[in-house]
């Protein structure tokens, strides 16, 4: 399965599972694809190709406004595979974030889950007594 997991080629529009194994979010993270937090602070800038976050230290058990980071998302651009690699932010202006914590998705990625594909409706119906997909 880890093999075609590697081989999936990444959607535009990617769909995470309504039912998945509860390892999405970790192997998303993992991938390398998504951007990911160094420094605990606040989101003050959000654009399609930055965003941008201010760090905070804990002095005197205040929080103190400290260095502003930068953290660049690649857009459409094409990968070795010939397909499109496109980082897409998920954090919004005055969210508090933690270190690690995911600020962008990557391809085949959605709100940090990984997204191999999409969720298709699927239909049971009787006939003559045995049960036949549709």
């Amino acid at each position: 399965e880890a093999s075609m997991q590697r081989q999936a080629v990444p959607l535009m529009q990617p769909e995470a599972p309504f039912v998945g194994t509860g390892m999405e979010y970790v192997s998303g993270k993992d991938s390398g694809a998504a951007v990911i937090c160094k420094h605990p602070g606040i989101v003050e800038r959000v654009e399609a190709k930055n965003v941008w976050v201010r760090r905070y230290e804990e002095v005197d058990g205040q929080k103190v406004k400290g260095n502003l980071d930068k953290y660049s998302l690649l857009k459409f651009v094409r990968s070795n595979q010939g397909t499109c690699y496109n980082q897409r932010p998920i954090v919004s202006v005055g969210d508090e974030v933690v270190k690690g914590e995911i600020l962008a998705d990557g391809p085949s990625m959605e709100l940090g889950e990984l997204a191999l594909g999409r969720n298709v409706m699927v239909g049971f119906m009787p006939w003559h007594g045995y049960m036949v997909k549709a």
